[in-house]
């Protein structure tokens, strides 16, 4: 009987050594993973501020004592230590 056709042939694909290339490849997979969860945490972010609605101005109160401190510095008088 003859011996069969797949044993007397050499292996088709010869075993892969590892390539310089490889760490490369896992570098550039790992970033490019890592910018697309960046920018949909971006998108997160800008759609939980955006739902909160407009922004509203402070109460005039609020700018009691920064008018002040502006207007002081502006004049050239220097604040209490």
């Amino acid at each position: 009987m003859a011996e069969p056709v797949a044993e007397s042939l050499p292996d088709p694909i010869p075993p892969k050594a590892p390539s310089k290339d490889s760490r490369g490849r896992w570098v550039a997979i790992l970033t490019g993973a890592l910018s697309i969860l960046i920018g949909v945490a971006y998108l997160v972010l800008i759609t939980v501020l955006d739902s909160r609605g407009p922004l509203q101005p402070p109460p005039p109160e609020a700018l009691v004592g920064a008018v002040a401190a502006v207007s002081g510095v502006a004049a050239g008088v220097r604040p209490p230590c």
